[in-house]
């Protein structure tokens, strides 16, 4: 009887009103004490209303029903598959939806529609996965900066291969309190990749310099990465590992690592570039000396000019083991230097180019920790980041 009343007057009534009505009738149908009976009525009453012609009366359900736990499935699940102004309440905060249902409103849904799932509390990462997938630019960063989503690492990858050019992603990812070490130096690479294009493309720096500046800031990074994010022997082990997959467990990183005091990432990369146990390689590195390091050595796969130079720096860097690592040491580099100058079969190629680049930098860090800090409120001169003098530093804390 109250079905056929209601329906008879919405027939006449104007649009607002008939929301209005609407919204009360699902708050009632929710929140009054009714029996199964009455109670029966309201749903098909709603269950009506789902084809008024007026969005504003499917929107006014779906507000009154987006967050009811009580609510009748049926209806929130027509409303998630309503027209994006509308499904967006319900997307958002409807506890009826399965992961199921929001992976297909997902792959169908609009923008507004995959913005409101991404800021869903507690998001699930099959859902998470989903929006990397196929979401917008809108709703991956809504993704990005809802810290109760689960983003997997797999789903982390993904949504920096589709957006990491865009730097409002980056800076979100990189504010995530869950991103990996080896995502972190992922997302490195991706900031130095897009600045390399951009300052080529504008023609302030030729690619091959460009690419070489990159590369150089990539490998600083994973160091600092190293030293400040990754934990133990096996997340060492697991740090080279994700290096060596993404193709960037190089020599000049190697070596970068040892002349910064990194013991622990230098054998953590030889141990997994020469399939050995850590604690092996761990033994090797203390007999650097012998014969059986210049077969691990060669076992890595690196060029056998190279054994003088990591057997001068393990020398030289020998009484600063304990200490933190944090930068490029100048008397260490200087010292492998002057080894690699007295020696005339080293020949590896870009040695001595790489050695004097790591010089550089280690003088300009000397000189930055020496200088005083500036007076407040000091006219300052804002560098350029990317090319000139001196070159970039993509810290991000160190990408964090």
């Amino acid at each position: 009887m109250l079905s056929r009343q209601f329906l008879s007057w919405a027939e006449r009534a104007p649009a607002g009103d008939r929301a209005e009505a609407a919204g009360n009738l699902a708050r009632a149908c929710l929140y009054a004490e009714l029996d199964p009976i009455e109670r029966g009525e309201m749903e098909r009453t709603l269950t009506c209303l789902l084809d008024d012609a007026s969005p504003l009366v499917r929107r006014a359900l779906a507000e009154a029903l987006a967050g009811a736990a009580e609510a009748p499935h049926h209806l929130v699940a027509t409303l998630a598959n309503d027209q994006a102004d509308i499904a967006a309440p319900v997307l958002a905060r409807s506890p009826l939806l399965t992961d199921a249902e929001l992976i297909d409103a997902a792959a169908l849904g609009e923008g507004p529609a995959q913005c409101a799932i991404a800021s869903r509390p507690n998001l699930s990462a099959a859902v998470a996965g989903a929006l990397a997938e196929v979401g917008s630019l809108d709703a991956v960063l809504v993704l990005c900066r809802n810290p109760a989503a689960a983003l997997a690492d797999i789903s982390i990858r993904r949504i920096l291969e589709r957006f990491g050019r865009d730097g409002d992603v980056r800076e979100a990812l990189g504010a995530r309190a869950d991103l990996g070490p080896a995502l972190r130096h992922d997302l490195v690479v991706a900031t130095a990749d897009a600045l390399r294009d951009f300052v080529t493309g504008c023609g302030w720096m030729a690619p091959e310099r460009a690419r070489r500046v990159a590369a150089d800031e990539a490998d600083r990074a994973a160091v600092g990465i190293a030293g400040r994010h990754v934990e133990g022997d096996l997340g060492r082990l697991r740090f080279a590992g994700a290096l060596r997959r993404a193709g960037r467990l190089t020599p000049a990183l190697i070596i970068r690592a040892l002349l910064s005091g990194d013991l622990g990432l230098f054998e953590a990369c030889l141990a997994e570039l020469a399939g050995q146990p850590l604690s092996r390689v761990s033994g090797l590195v203390r007999r650097h000396d012998g014969l059986a390091f210049a077969a691990l050595v060669r076992s890595a796969g690196l060029p056998d000019g190279l054994l003088p130079v990591l057997r001068t720096a393990l020398e030289a860097r020998r009484p600063a083991e304990a200490e933190v690592p944090a930068m490029l040491r100048r008397d260490v580099v200087a010292r492998v230097l002057a080894r690699c100058s007295l020696d005339a079969d080293l020949s590896v190629a870009g040695l001595t180019a790489l050695l004097r680049r790591f010089e550089s930098e280690a003088a300009r860090a000397e000189g930055r920790a020496s200088a005083p800090a500036p007076r407040a409120g000091a006219d300052r001169r804002i560098e350029p980041s990317f090319g000139a003098a001196p070159e970039p530093v993509i810290d991000l804390d160190v990408a964090a």
